[in-house]
């Protein structure tokens, strides 16, 4: 599963994430325990790569291959796009629900985990009409996770 994590973080050519997701992976830019083999290096390695942008109203400063974000989310959205020709993600489930109510997301991108818990942030945000999506693609990891990739259905007169 984590070399599918890599694979797919090569895919990026820029990141848009919360304070929280910032703080979870700032390790991988800063802590040189992180790369203890050769395919944790190899994440290392591509993660630190990533231009991201980080939305925060507590962060003064950040650190690695990151800025603060200067601008809305819509705003940033763009600039990330227009300084990439690969694909850009957002993370932290406060700032992906923002992206989606904007319509600014395309795809979706989940892992679901065999297990139940009884609260935490939703993963998608509450909508006022449906959003059609398109099974991409489904995977079955040996761990028993899924992962799920979704596309916004295309509009039956196109």
């Amino acid at each position: 599963q984590f070399r599918f994590h890599v694979a797919q973080t090569r895919e990026l050519g820029g990141y848009l994430c919360g304070r929280r997701l910032y703080e979870t992976m700032l390790p991988w830019e800063t802590d040189p325990s992180m790369r203890d083999d050769e395919l944790r290096a190899a994440f290392a390695d591509v993660w630190c790569a990533i231009p991201k942008v980080v939305f925060s109203r507590t962060l003064d400063s950040v650190q690695g291959n990151a800025r603060l974000a200067e601008a809305s989310v819509a705003e940033e959205a763009a600039a990330a796009l227009d300084a990439t020709d690969k694909n850009v993600s957002i993370g932290g489930a406060g700032l992906a629900a923002a992206a989606i109510e904007l319509g600014l997301v395309d795809e979706l991108r989940m892992f679901r985990n065999p297990v139940i818990v009884g609260g935490g942030t939703p993963f998608l945000p509450p909508v006022t009409e449906d959003i059609p999506l398109d099974l991409i693609e489904i995977r079955t990891f040996g761990s028993r996770v899924i992962y799920e990739r979704y596309g916004r259905a295309r509009d039956e007169s196109d």
